[in-house]
């Protein structure tokens, strides 16, 4: 018998170890185990290569609201294609269906809308020397349609988007149609189109690190070593924050806005890592709520990592994986990944990867919980196809006889479709008794070592009766704590 589980915020408390709920916004569960030998699945995570290779160089990826990701790579980085290219590929039946476009979407900046569509923003006009195009874009995941819709006021190449509170997005950086660097912001609305430029009084470095704050404001945490505030209020900068630990550029590192819970009152701290040639494995961390906030240095990781990934699981940990210690050189791969948890500041061992995953390498977060891990492409021409998943340990547990095996998982029977800020929503599962907190995640959008939107998640514990087994919560009451957002895949474990 399926029962009703509402969710609402709270203290988290772990008293026990029953698995976790993760919930986006479509509510679609998947399960995909792979069956290769488990080993110690249930302590580092397991890897595995999927039977199914990529058609297409996935150079910049986003999770759609059905679970189905989108692949759009434009000429894909080969100067002698003459067409431009996107693909829609679907991890439950391993299948992609291509099509093309009438212009480049290679290397654009890529976010979702509240509605749930894909904006993407530039791409290029002209290589070597690269130009940005003007274009703006819109995918609707539902028709499978790329749209035109109003140009920028300049080109974009290697920009990046950031979600705003009241749902536009802001697009920042890139190189212009002219071949200069464009410092100028400009900022979206799905119904007004975009604003006037605004010129920064700094020029940032292509595919800039952005994340949106409690408060409404956008930190700029990178790859520089001075990060800086942008308020789209008054639409001006607050320059020299803070100056990391490091002191050189992270160029193709990557940066993380780490989970935001209500147990903490939404503490901001964000967490850079890895990029420069040769690579460091060094990693910092800000506390923006600290009377003055700096960077601290973290202990580093296993390996140094240019063109990394780094992707935030449904636990609150923050998996680092791929990148090289010469940039764009297979020999030096760092195969193995590292798990960080921002509890205890301690990294751990996540397994190891066969492949070398360098320049344009992507990772996301599934639906099923899992990490799908794709791409590298370290000189224009060729490009690695195969595709990876990789499990997190918490998919697996041990049986009576002490052999790994697959961990039980919530059985979601209904939920919510969409879901308001601070109202409570229902989920009917009939293992209520044992789901220990709930987690939202944002769909990421991966591309160049960074998430244009990546997902931080917030952890709600079970308010519960032991008889009617009903637990709940509520999301966020601001959306400067989780952007709008149409309903999205739903990660569960």
């Amino acid at each position: 018998m399926a029962r009703s589980v509402e969710f609402l915020t709270g203290a988290m408390t772990d008293s026990r170890r029953p698995f976790a709920l993760a919930i986006g916004f479509l509510l679609v569960l998947m399960l995909l185990i792979p069956t290769a030998v488990f080993g110690q699945a249930n302590v580092v995570g397991q890897w595995s290569i999927l039977a199914n290779q990529s058609p297409i160089n996935p150079i910049h990826v986003a999770l759609l609201p059905n679970g189905r990701i989108l692949l759009a790579s434009g000429t894909e980085n080969d100067p002698t294609h003459t067409v431009s290219r996107a693909a829609v590929y679907n991890p439950v039946t391993g299948t992609f269906s291509l099509q093309s476009i009438d212009w480049d979407l290679f290397c654009n900046a890529m976010s979702h809308l509240p509605d749930g569509r894909i904006l993407i923003t530039g791409g290029t006009l002209q290589y070597n020397p690269f130009l940005g195009i003007k274009n703006t874009t819109i995918f609707n995941p539902v028709t499978e349609e790329f749209i035109r819709v109003q140009d920028m006021a300049q080109g974009r190449w290697y920009p990046s988007n950031a979600t705003l509170a009241d749902g536009r997005t802001m697009v920042f950086s890139g190189i212009s149609d002219t071949g200069s660097f464009n410092n100028t912001v400009e900022m979206y609305d799905v119904t007004s189109g975009w604003t006037l430029p605004v010129t920064a009084p700094f020029v940032p470095p292509l595919y800039p690190w952005l994340h949106l704050l409690p408060n409404g404001k956008i930190f700029f945490s990178g790859s520089t070593p001075s990060s800086a505030i942008f308020d789209p209020a008054t639409q001006s900068w607050t320059q020299n924050v803070a100056t990391t630990v490091y002191g050189q550029d992270r160029h193709y590192g990557s940066s993380v806005l780490l989970p935001l819970s209500p147990s903490d009152g939404y503490r901001t701290r964000i967490m850079i890592m890895g990029g420069n040639t040769p690579a460091t494995a060094t990693a910092e961390m800000i506390d923006l709520g600290a009377p003055a906030p700096a960077w601290q240095a973290l202990p580093p990781m296993s390996a140094p990592r240019i063109e990394m990934n780094a992707v935030i699981l449904p636990t609150g940990t923050v998996l680092a994986l791929g990148g090289s210690a010469r940039d764009e050189d297979a020999s030096t791969a760092s195969l193995g990944a590292d798990l960080f948890d921002p509890a205890s500041r301690t990294w751990s061992p996540a397994g190891q990867s066969t492949i070398a995953r360098l320049y344009h390498s992507v990772a996301l977060l599934l639906p099923d919980a899992t990490v799908w891990v794709a791409g590298s492409n370290p000189f224009q021409g060729a490009w690695e196809p195969r595709m990876e998943i990789y499990a997190p340990a918490y998919l697996f547990t041990t049986d009576a006889g002490g052999n790994v095996v697959p961990a039980t998982r919530p059985r979601i029977t209904s939920a919510a479709a969409r879901v308001g800020y601070s109202a409570a929503f229902s989920v009917q599962t009939p293992d209520a008794a044992d789901i220990a907190s709930a987690v939202l995640v944002r769909p990421g959008s991966a591309t160049h070592a960074f998430k244009s939107t990546a997902a931080a998640c917030r952890r709600w514990p079970p308010g519960s009766s032991s008889r009617r087994r009903r637990t709940t919560s509520r999301p966020a009451a601001r959306s400067r704590i989780r952007p709008p957002t149409s309903p999205s895949s739903r990660v569960s474990r």
